[in-house]
Order: C-alpha cells, then sequence, then structure tokens
C-alpha cells in the first residue's frame, strides 16, 4: 500500500445497507414513531466508523439502480431468486441518501448498472490517476478488481475485525495465482444469490481445483480430453452456461458514469441539515461523533478541508428547547422555614414529582446529595441536603408525610432507584406511583427509555447534559456532591420539571393505549416490591466461593491436561486460533471443515456443540470453556460486588429490558446463572439466609409457558392432560407416537419435550433436527404429527399471526402489547421471525405477567400478616425467599396460594422446597 498517494473510498451502498438490516434482525432499532430504523443506524455507524479510523481523502457511495441492467438482457433469470427488499430497507434508503447529502459525500449511480460496476469503474479510474483505492463490502466479487493499488476493504462482521485484502490475500482466500481468475472460479462455481448458474457438480472447492490445474475457464475446456467422469461430462454439457456465468460475474469497469474526482473530496458536513436529520431519526447520540470527526485545524492538522465556519459543537438543534430558550421558575430553598413551609403544602398536593440527586448510581452505596419537586410544568423546587447523613435525614424526615400519603399521586423517572436512596434514610413511599420510564416502556417498548431521551422526542426539548456538571464517565467522572449549588439546581429541577411534563403526556397515552390496567394494576405496584428486595439484598458465603474457585482451578488444570493429552501435543486451549488448528488440522475430526474469511476455523460454542457428542476432546474443550467462564463471571466476581455497607449483593430489576416483559437483573445478572450442569447448580451453594434461623425458600412454575400454550391454543388433548395432572412431556409423545402412555420410553419423552418447547418458539424441521441430532424427515414427521395431535395448537398459532397482520401487534393475558412492524413484511426471512414472536410473544409475555402479580400477592400478603420472611430474588419462573424456620409453613401456604392462579383453563402447579442454600431448596 503506497502512503504517498491519495485515498479514495468507494462504498458498495446497498451491501453496506443489507448488512445494518440484518444485524438488528432479531431485534429491530424501532424509533417513538414505530419506524425501523435499524439500516439507518447502522449504515451511519459504520459510515462514522470509517472517516474515524481511515480519514479518507476522497470517498464516494454507489448504489444499484432500480430496474433492469445489461445482465438481465444477457440472462433474463438474473437476480430472479432475490426475495422482496425489506420495507425496513425500503425506506431506509431515502433517509441515508439525506445523510450522505448532508455530510457532501458524493452519491453515484446509473440506469442499467450495478453498484458493483460503479464502484468497478471507479476504481480503474482513480487507480489511474494515482490515487490508492479501498472497495468498502462484504461481497466477494469485489475481489476479481483487486490489483496493486485496489483493495478490498471488508467491514466488521461476526465479530471479526476490519479485514483489507490486496492481492496476496485474494490469492490466499481463493487458491489461486491470480486476482483476475476470481471471475472464472465464479463463472465454474456459479451465485445462487444471483441466480448465476455456473456448472453443476461444481462447488467452490472444485472450482479452484480445476483452475490451480488449467488456469482459467479457456484452459478447462482447451484441456478437456484430461478431465474424466461425470465432471467431463457436466462441463461439457454445459459450456454455454458457463461462459454465459462467467460474463454475468464479470464487473464492469467502463460503466458511462459522470464521476468528476473533486466531487469526491472529503470536506465538512452540512452541520444544521445532519441534525435536523438526527433529531427526526432519533438518533441523539451519532452527531457528537460526527462534530468530533470535524474538531479545528488547530487540533485535527489539515486532514479535512472546511468549506464553512465550524458552529459551536453544544449549539442544540434549531427544533429544540432549551433551558436557556424556555421561562421557567426553579427555585432553591435554603432556610429550614422555607423547607418546612413546602414540605406541608406538598403533603397537601394531588400529586407531585420528584427526583434524587446522590453521589452514585449504587443505590446500596449511594448519600442523597439533594432532592427536587415539581407539581406544574416549568416550576419546580430543590433542597441541598448536608453532608452529614443524620442532618440529611432529618430534613427528608420532613417530607415523609407527603411521601406517605396514600391519596398523593407521586410521579418520577426510574422511580425504584429515587425509593431505594429513600429507604437508606427510613423514608418510604405508599399511595400511587407513576413512572415516565414504565409508561414510555409500555407505549414504546423498541425504544430508550431514559429521560433525555423522550424529553428530545416528545417534548422537543434539549436538557443540560450530567456531562457538564461532572463529566464524562470513567476513573476521572467528578461528584454530584462537588457542583456549584446554582448549577446542580438548574439541572436537578430541571430533571423534576421534564419529568413531570412528560407524565402529562404519557398518562394520556396510557389512557388511550389499552394497557392502563396493565401500568396501573402490576407495573407500578411492582415497582416497589422490586425495591425492597433490592433493599434487603442477598446473603452470599464467601467462603464457599473461595473453596469452590480452588475446587474449579483445580477441574480447570485436569480438564487441560486431558485435552492436551488427546491432542498430542501442547497448545493454548483459550486461543480460538489454536483450537481450531487442532481440531480440524491436527486431528481433522470434521473433514468438510472451512476456514472463515479471516484464515481461521470457526470455534464457536454452537459449532462444537454439533461435534461433541462423536469427539471427546471436543467434549472437553467445551467442558473447560464452562468451568472458566463460570469462575471469571460468577464465582471470583460475586464477591467483589458486596456492599461494605450491608455485607449483601444487592442486584437491580429492570422492567424496561426486555419487550415481553420478563424482569432482567444486572451487577449481577442473576438470570444468567448456570443451572444445566453440576458445576453451575454448585454455584447456587453460595448463596444463602440471611440468619442461622432461616432457610432459603425457592418456588418455581412447572411448566408454565406449556400451560399456558394449553390454555391460549384451548386443545382439548392438551388441557385434558394437564387437568389430569399427566407429565405433558411422555403425554404428547403417547400422542405422537401413537402408543399407550406407559410404553413411552426415555427417547420418545426426550424428543416431545424438544418438540413441546420448540413449537412454543416456532422451530422449524432444520431446527428441531439440529436439537435432537436425527434426520430433516425425521424431525418434519415429528413436527407433522404433533400437528395432528393437537390440531388447537396449530389454529391459535395460525390465528396469533392472522392478528399480527391485522393490528400489527400481538397481546398478552393482561393487555401487554408486543409491536410487530415487520409482519407483513415481503421478506420471508424478515417476516418469518416476527411470525416466531406473534406466536411466542402472548405466552413468553403472560408467563412475566403472572409471576409479577404473584410477586404482589405475596408482598402484600407478607406485610398483611407482619412476617419477617422476605422475597430476594427472582429468576424466571422461580422466586426466591429468605425465610425464618418458624414461618416455613405458613410461607408454603402463602405462596402456592398466591402463585397458583385460578385464571387460566388449566392449573398452575409450584414446585415449593426449602434448604440451607439456594441449591438444597431448588
Amino acid at each position: 500500500m503506497n502512503q504517498t498517494r491519495k485515498n479514495i473510498y468507494l462504498l458498495d451502498a446497498y451491501a453496506l445497507i443489507y448488512r445494518a438490516y440484518y444485524a438488528f434482525i432479531r431485534s429491530p432499532r424501532v424509533n417513538s414513531k414505530n419506524e425501523n430504523v435499524s439500516a439507518v443506524f447502522g449504515f451511519t455507524n459504520t459510515l462514522i466508523e470509517l472517516l474515524g479510523k481511515r480519514k479518507p481523502d476522497y470517498i464516494a457511495v454507489a448504489f444499484d439502480s432500480h430496474g433492469p441492467t445489461f445482465r438481465h438482457e444477457m440472462y433474463d433469470q438474473y437476480k430472479a431468486n432475490r426475495e422482496e427488499q425489506p420495507e425496513g430497507i425500503r425506506t431506509a434508503v431515502p433517509y441515508i441518501k439525506q445523510i450522505l447529502a448532508a455530510m457532501n459525500i458524493c452519491v453515484v449511480e446509473k440506469p442499467g448498472y450495478e453498484a458493483d460496476d460503479i464502484v468497478g469503474t471507479l476504481a480503474k479510474h482513480c487507480e489511474a490517476k494515482g490515487m490508492e483505492v479501498f472497495m468498502m463490502t462484504p461481497d466477494k466479487d469485489y475481489a476479481q478488481l483487486v490489483s496493486e493499488h485496489i483493495h478490498m476493504y471488508k467491514p466488521k462482521s461476526n465479530g471479526n475485525e476490519v479485514e483489507i485484502w490486496g492481492t496476496a490475500e485474494v490469492c490466499s482466500h481463493f487458491a489461486i495465482k491470480r486476482a483476475e481468475q476470481v471471475i472464472d472460479i465464479l463463472g465454474l462455481w456459479g451465485d445462487s444469490s444471483d441466480n448465476i448458474p455456473g456448472c453443476p457438480g461444481v462447488g467452490e472447492k472444485k472450482a479452484k481445483e480445476l483452475l490451480g490445474q488449467f488456469d482459467s475457464i479457456d484452459g478447462i475446456y482447451a484441456n478437456i480430453d484430461q478431465i474424466k467422469g461425470k465432471l467431463r461430462e457436466n462441463l461439457e454439457a454445459n459450456k454455454e452456461q458457463v461462459l454465459l456465468s462467467r460474463k454475468l460475474a464479470t464487473i464492469c469497469t467502463d460503466a458511462p458514469v459522470d464521476f468528476d474526482t473533486d466531487q469526491a473530496a472529503f470536506v465538512r458536513p452540512d452541520t444544521r441539515a445532519l441534525r435536523e436529520i438526527m433529531d427526526r431519526l432519533e438518533f441523539r447520540n451519532v452527531m457528537p461523533r460526527i462534530e468530533a470527526l470535524f474538531a479545528p485545524p488547530a487540533t485535527m492538522g489539515d486532514l479535512f478541508a472546511q468549506t464553512q465556519e465550524p458552529e459551536a459543537e453544544t449549539a442544540p438543534p434549531a427544533s429544540y428547547e432549551t433551558a436557556e430558550t424556555t421561562a421557567h421558575d426553579y427555585r432553591l430553598l435554603n432556610s429550614r422555614d422555607e423547607i418546612e413551609t413546602f414540605a406541608k403544602t406538598l403533603a397537601g398536593r394531588p400529586l407531585f414529582c420528584f427526583d434524587t440527586e446522590t453521589t452514585s448510581l449504587d443505590a446500596a452505596n449511594a448519600d442523597i446529595v439533594g432532592i427536587s419537586f415539581s407539581w406544574k410544568a416549568h416550576e419546580a423546587v430543590y433542597i441541598n441536603m448536608p453532608d452529614n447523613k443524620d442532618e440529611a435525614g432529618e430534613i427528608l424526615n420532613l417530607f415523609a408525610p407527603a411521601f406517605a400519603n396514600s391519596r398523593t399521586l407521586k410521579i418520577g423517572q426510574n422511580m425504584k432507584y429515587d425509593i431505594l436512596i429513600l429507604s437508606n434514610y427510613g423514608i418510604r413511599l405508599d399511595g400511587p406511583m407513576f413512572d415516565t420510564m414504565i409508561a414510555h416502556f409500555l407505549l414504546y417498548p423498541n425504544v430508550h427509555h431514559n429521560m433525555d431521551t423522550m424529553a428530545e422526542t416528545l417534548l422537543h426539548y434539549k436538557p443540560i447534559p450530567i456531562e457538564t456538571l461532572i463529566g464524562g464517565k470513567g476513573a476521572n467522572q467528578g461528584n454530584m456532591r462537588n457542583v456549584e449549588l446554582e448549577k446542580i439546581k438548574e439541572y436537578a429541577a430541571e430533571d423534576a420539571d421534564i419529568t413531570f411534563q412528560l407524565y402529562e403526556l404519557l398518562a394520556n397515552e396510557m389512557d388511550k393505549s389499552g394497557q392502563k390496567k396493565l401500568f396501573g394494576e402490576i407495573e407500578m405496584p411492582l415497582v416497589a416490591v422490586l425495591a425492597d428486595m433490592e433493599h434487603t439484598g442477598v446473603c452470599l458465603d464467601t467462603q464457599a466461593l473461595a473453596d469452590y474457585s480452588q475446587t474449579l482451578n483445580s477441574q480447570i488444570s485436569d480438564t487441560e491436561k486431558r485435552v492436551k493429552e488427546m491432542a498430542g501435543t501442547d497448545f493454548n486451549i483459550s486461543s480460538p486460533k489454536q483450537v481450531g488448528e487442532i481440531l480440524f488440522d491436527r486431528l481433522k475430526i470434521d473433514k468438510t471443515a472451512k476456514k472463515t474469511k479471516t484464515g481461521q476455523y470457526s470455534t464457536s460454542e454452537e459449532t462444537l456443540q454439533k461435534l461433541a457428542a462423536d469427539n471427546p476432546i471436543v467434549a472437553e474443550i467445551l467442558n473447560y470453556r464452562g468451568l472458566v467462564k463460570l469462575q471469571n463471571t460468577y464465582v471470583d466476581s460475586l464477591p467483589k460486588l458486596i456492599s461494605p455497607r450491608t455485607h449483601r449483593i444487592h442486584t437491580s430489576f429492570n422492567q424496561t429490558i426486555v419487550v415481553t416483559g420478563r424482569l432482567s437483573s444486572s451487577n449481577p445478572n442473576l438470570q444468567n446463572i448456570p443451572v444445566r450442569d453440576e458445576n453451575g447448580r454448585e454455584l447456587r451453594k453460595a448463596f444463602v439466609p440471611s440468619s442461622a434461623g432461616n432457610v432459603i425458600m425457592s418456588a418455581d412454575y412447572s411448566q408454565v409457558e406449556l400451560r399456558l400454550m394449553a390454555h391460549f391454543s384451548n386443545d382439548p388433548h392438551m388441557v385434558a392432560a394437564f387437568n389430569r395432572g399427566e407429565d405433558i412431556h411422555a403425554a404428547t409423545a403417547a400422542r405422537i407416537f401413537h402408543v399407550p402412555l406407559d410404553e413411552v420410553t426415555s427417547d420418545m419423552r426426550r424428543k416431545a419435550k424438544t418438540a413441546n418447547f420448540g413449537i412454543i418458539y416456532g422451530i422449524s424441521a432444520f431446527g428441531l433436527a439440529e436439537r435432537l441430532n436425527i434426520s430433516r424427515k425425521e424431525a418434519k414427521e415429528i413436527i407433522d404429527e404433533y400437528f395432528d395431535s393437537f390440531p388447537d395448537v396449530k389454529r391459535y398459532m395460525d390465528e396469533s399471526i392472522a392478528t399480527a397482520r391485522k393490528e400489527g401487534a400481538v397481546y398478552t393475558l393482561y393487555g401487554r402489547s408486543r409491536q410487530l412492524p415487520d409482519i407483513n413484511s415481503r421478506n420471508q426471512t424478515v417476516r418469518s421471525v416476527a411470525e416466531r414472536n406473534a406466536i411466542n410473544a402472548p405466552i413468553q409475555g403472560t408467563a412475566a405477567d403472572i409471576i409479577k402479580i404473584a410477586m404482589i400477592k405475596v408482598a402484600e400478603e407478607i406485610k398483611r400478616r407482619a412476617l419477617k420472611s422476605k422475597m430476594i430474588i427472582q429468576v424466571h419462573d422461580e422466586l426466591i425467599f429468605d425465610v425464618p424456620q418458624s414461618e416455613v409453613g405458613q410461607m408454603t401456604s402463602l405462596v402456592k396460594q398466591c402463585m397458583e392462579t385460578d385464571a387460566l383453563r388449566v392449573p398452575l402447579e409450584v414446585n415449593i422446597g426449602t434448604g440451607r442454600n439456594w441449591l438444597e431448596a431448588h
């Protein structure tokens, strides 16, 4: 690569757009207008990364033209098998072109030609002008263009870093001598995505072998007598097709495009236009990254040509209001008399919003710095708290009557955190609550729910950034305690004011949404329950963890030794590259294994799981990885999370992360504690009760999602099996394998169990075959028999999809909605994901709602009976309690009664156990 030549980057637009879109296919990025902006977001991020890391002198983006191309004239079936373009891509392209225009980036397209023809033409043109050319695309076809000064720039993919291919890399990847031979490989091999036929019976490997022997397609046919058998027959019979395929695969390098290199010079963007687009798309964090690329020349040298005076980097978009442009009345209450008078007034108000300022985001270890209140738009007060905790508690206690007033509506953003802070000072909340974060989550589940984002998207208001007070994240971040009083007053009062304004807007939306009952009777009561669980925390046996870590060290060492003995050589088991070389080059356990584009074999868990049953060394490598992950993620990490104040861990339960309504947890993530293998279960021994006189109680729903499938489908056979108390997997096996219940074998039950749970997630015959390690034909037969045996399950699935198509959403038993904007996509891959969600979301979401209702009931009953027992953990379908021995009988009855609702057509069953630790209780 010549560093002295000017460089130009040529981007294949649609290749990058499709790549960006499918990166978000399972969890689309959707804005508050319910627009799928995944492709725009991914493309923009890729572009910014390119500009920042490569700092191009010139840049141009090539788009495919609509309509037929010259290749369609050669072959009318060219790209005939292509699926309909996903709507998320079709709607993304105009936005992407607007972004490129605002960034002053040259766009090139030509009717009758594809992007690769435009890139090929520009690449040769710019090379001839003495430039270093980089073609940015994941498309392998571009390899044919690579030369001394033309390179492929392959973006990050599947965790792999950016790759730059020159002639050496192309020749190595395709096992050829010259880059031009790529055309011949493609001509022989064909390309199913473009419907280029190639030669039947010739794949990538055989194409490389033929070119290695004969150099080109012309060389092959000149020496066809040297080729024997079926391969020769295929080559001779399909000669015209092979020659046509080579033509179709050849990138045109003389397309009649209008291009002036100067138009592609990388210059400053139109910042104002860019801001307007980013505001429209709700990409609030993108603009600062773009602005950072164009720092003043004094700090960036003369890398960028300036075409206009830079705007102030902190200037907000013209469409936003700010504290400086909006009239407001924010007051600081200083004197004790002022505070007491305000506290009495507040206690009599029908509603108020509040927000705390603290020294840390870790509620268990944070101190309060101040508290703000708002009860009317644009009005708020701020009360600063003394450093001394007792003195701060005295001031907060003045507001205890207001917080305890059961008739007053309390409003906040992420109220659980504020409740926890107040509980540190002995202040408890009572009465109705409205959390704007949770309301926004129910109304707009696929977007961000932080206050700044909501203010910008719903109120067109840009709040004061926290960074202006304490700096950015990291070791150098400041403390709110040290912020100038006037600044913190404006910041904190604004938080309460904006949250109050959001409440007024969201409360109105909630009334219209059909989710008011879900919000008021499940989600909001749950906030206080979760806050109490987090405040209580969980006790850990640190000595047990230390001992277990030593045990794991020994197991890891022994496993490593066994793996190296099996391999017959020493190597680094933690290195995916070396593991791949040992398994596939040295031991040749899978002769069909191919290297990825990085030149390495894939040794992902999914890949190795398929090989583990027949290869003991693979099973041992997976075991080694599991042991190391368990030790690093949990055994050695959990003790570090113990609070120095309480000597317990205080996980944070999240209500606004999982779109189905499931709770998640963080710091630590208790939802992911492994339970399937003995080593993972051993970890549960470390979770212990708070005193010697207590036990751990576990209450776990039995097969709740299958029971919900029975309820939703109302399939008489499934409902009857549950109502008779039968083993549902055995009952399913009996029906689909046509044997009496008492003749069901363990293998039949295993297959039925996999089918039962797989059906809920819309499993295909291919997926079931993979899981059961059986043929696809047998898997299809099992699925067919399943639907024949439980016809109403199939009816439910079809009706769920039909409802989603009509309404754009599906609903749980309690009214929670799951938006499915892609359900009517004409692209099968995109539509299939939405269809699977349409089937599963009502079931998974209802399961989430059911356990939340149970948690609320249990908490209320514990409080009503004045019990000392504490609910401490929720994991999936399981609740964990810290229970005094004297309350075990009462808690067993109470928990069972609260969890086993009679709202379904089939009974819900709860398994309850107790023990000295979580493992014994489960």
